[in-house]
């Protein structure tokens, strides 16, 4: 998820909106099985509206993500996955 979101040019979603002081947002991302978003939830938010609801849309714009392998599928419906996103020349989420 972190790698699609990173290399497919999705900064253009959130450039403006992340001229304005800001936190960086932890988010949590929960991806079913199928790679289908399941819901985005703000562990931190940036603390801007506009920055928090362009999140959301790079995330639904870049789904769905890889199916999760058949082992991994046995065991789990959906994942969680929560990464920091740090807005500079580009996204990057750590």
């Amino acid at each position: 998820m972190s790698k699609k979101i990173e290399m497919n040019m999705t900064f253009d979603m959130v450039r403006e909106a992340v001229k304005k002081p800001h936190a960086q947002p932890t988010v949590t991302v929960a991806i079913r099985a199928d790679g289908s978003v399941e819901k985005v939830t703000f562990v931190v938010s940036s603390g801007v509206a506009a920055i928090d609801e362009a999140i959301r849309k790079v995330v639904a714009s870049q789904a769905p993500y890889g199916k999760f392998p058949p082992s991994l599928a046995r065991q789990y419906d959906v994942i969680e996955i929560r990464r920091t996103w740090i807005f500079d020349t580009a996204i990057r989420l750590q």
